[in-house]
Formats: structure tokens, C-alpha cells, sequence
């Protein structure tokens, strides 16, 4: 794990599987055989290595007779899965009340399919081990839950024409996102722009951002590039973000454009 946090969570939860499992007189093979699991990943999950699933837990539980203890450590192990940097993101999102977004390489985070955002996390080089793609496109997946929360905030976005044809995964994976992209821009959820490529003036040209206001009135910037996650919360940086992401929704294509930009993309692929 990346944090102290996650580690210290993952070891506790650890132990005290083990504790359980002595308890009831089984070894690691054995218990592995109970619940449908290898010795390997129990021994890792005891040592705090692995992150179990939910379904680890409550098999675990049951077989070891735990009434509950190691099911209520479900939500503590789910947070603990997500890189701390994608926590911090997720809890500020899931404050806003106000979120706006600018993506110049790549569809933006709470707007991709799984597929969509595994192949991308399967790009990075050097590369990412199965578990640790797996990992963290279920904290990109978590992070939708922005969608579903009542109050909803403002949501918009607005994507590089580039990023809408990139075919990221191959053919199949783009058309579906595209899909995906066209089912959130019809709904209430959120605004989707595009800003086309034949764009003379463009003030997006500092790459992608972030904003989101919070119930204080206080406004958050957020840039990634890279390795970099840096979170803005100097008044005087957030107005420019805030300046430039207007000016690049005035320059881009409006709701209704875009959404008809994107069925002729997704028309071009089949």
C-alpha cells in the first residue's frame, strides 16, 4: 500500500483474521479451502499484503464463526483499497456542490466505463501488476457515486475532441464509452462540451482541471499530470483555474452540439 493509513487498516484486519483462525484450529490451506480462496491469498491478507474482497470477509466470518466482527470490517477495508490521493479526491467530490472539469488527453475520471479505465491504468509504464489495476479502477468506479448523491451538485464537463477518438482498448472499448458518454449527457447528471480540434483561440492550452466548490463557498482546484496530483486552494490560483475553465466552456461546442459531435464520432466507429 502507498499510506500509512491504508497499511495500518489492512494489517489490523489482518490479525485479526489470523486471531480467528487459530481459534477455530485451522491452517491458512485449510481456511483458503473453506471459503473459496488459495493459501497464498489468505497468507497475504494476514500479513496486511492483500486487500480482501467483501466476499473474503463474510466467507471468512461465516467458516470461522466470527458473529459479524469481520463483515463490519467491510467499509474500513473498502476505503483502504483506494490510494489515499484518490480518497482525498473522492470525499472533496462527494462535498461539492459544484464541480467542473476540463480533460485534454483522456475521457475524464467520473465519466469512464470500467473497460474504458482499466486499459488506461494497463498503459502506464512501468506497469501496473493486475491486483493494483484492478484496485484502483474500482476507486475510479467508486468515485461515481457523485452521480447518485441527493442534494446533486452542478456537474460539468468539458473533453478534447482528440480524447473522444483515441481509441483507447481498441474499437470496442471507445464505442462504448462513447455510449456511455451520450447516456450521461442526455440525463440530469451532468453537462458534457466538447471543444473541437479546429479551435483557433483556446484557453485550455495549461492542460486539464479540476474545480469544485464546497458548501463553505470555499473553491478547490485540482491538477494531475503524471505521477503529480496537486490539490489548489490558494484564492488567488483558484480564480485563474476558474477564469480559464470559463473561458474554455464559452469556447467550446454548447450541451447540444456536443452531444450531437458525439453521435457522429460513435456513427464514424461502427
Amino acid at each position: 500500500m502507498e499510506d500509512e493509513e491504508a497499511t495500518a487498516v489492512l494489517m489490523a484486519v489482518g490479525r485479526q483474521i489470523k486471531v480467528w483462525r487459530e481459534a477455530a484450529g485451522l491452517k491458512q490451506a485449510e481456511l483458503g479451502a473453506a471459503i473459496g480462496y488459495g493459501e497464498e491469498m489468505v497468507s497475504s491478507v494476514e500479513r496486511g499484503r492483500r486487500v480482501p474482497k467483501p466476499e473474503f470477509l463474510d466467507k471468512a466470518d461465516e467458516v470461522l464463526g466470527a458473529g459479524g466482527k469481520l463483515s463490519a470490517m467491510k467499509k474500513d477495508v473498502e476505503e483502504a483499497r483506494y490510494p489515499k490521493k484518490v480518497r482525498d479526491l473522492a470525499k472533496l467530490e462527494g462535498e461539492a456542490v459544484d464541480l467542473g472539469a476540463y480533460a485534454s488527453h483522456h475521457i475524464h475520471g467520473l465519466l469512464q466505463t470500467p473497460e474504458y479505465a482499466w486499459e488506461l491504468y494497463a498503459m502506464r509504464r512501468p506497469p501496473y501488476s493486475e491486483d493494483e489495476i484492478d484496485r484502483l479502477v474500482a476507486a475510479r468506479m467508486a468515485r461515481k457515486a457523485v452521480f447518485e448523491r441527493t442534494p446533486r451538485p452542478q456537474i460539468t464537463f468539458v473533453q478534447e475532441e482528440v480524447t473522444l477518438r483515441r481509441p483507447i482498448g481498441g474499437k470496442m472499448v471507445l464505442r462504448r464509452q462513447l455510449e456511455h458518454l451520450l447516456e450521461i449527457g442526455k440525463s440530469r447528471h451532468a453537462v458534457i462540451q466538447v471543444m473541437p480540434t479546429d479551435r483557433e483561440d483556446h484557453a485550455g492550452m495549461g492542460g486539464s482541471l479540476q474545480l469544485l466548490k464546497l458548501p463553505d463557498g470555499q473553491t478547490l482546484g485540482h491538477l494531475e499530470a503524471q505521477f503529480l496530483s496537486r490539490l489548489i486552494s490558494d484564492p488567488r490560483e483558484v480564480q485563474t483555474l476558474e477564469m480559464n475553465y470559463g473561458m474554455i466552456r464559452a469556447q467550446a461546442l454548447t450541451p447540444r452540439e456536443s452531444l450531437a459531435f458525439i453521435e457522429k464520432v460513435l456513427g464514424a466507429e461502427t
